[in-house]
């Protein structure tokens, strides 16, 4: 049996939950790029975002469906200009 046990570690976070800076400009409609992982990217409009703007629900184009962000997915959010 194991005697350090760590309570409540289940309940830490993974990853820090900190938005970059520009993700509190973005608003419902943009459009904006997404980069999921290195040298795969695709556009979107942003449908809706959460009040601390820690996660994001994107449209994406091309029919892929609509799908949820957060900021702690390793993922980027780049406004189109």
């Amino acid at each position: 049996m194991a005697r350090t046990v760590k309570h409540g570690a289940a309940d830490a976070p993974l990853r820090k939950a900190t938005p970059a800076p520009h993700w509190k400009q973005l608003r419902q409609g943009d459009r904006v790029r997404v980069v999921l992982t290195p040298g795969f990217e695709t556009g979107g409009l942003v449908d809706a975002i959460t009040g601390d703007h820690t996660a994001v629900w994107v449209n994406l184009d091309g029919g892929r469906g609509r799908t949820l962000l957060h900021c702690s997915d390793g993922v980027e959010i780049h406004p189109e200009d």
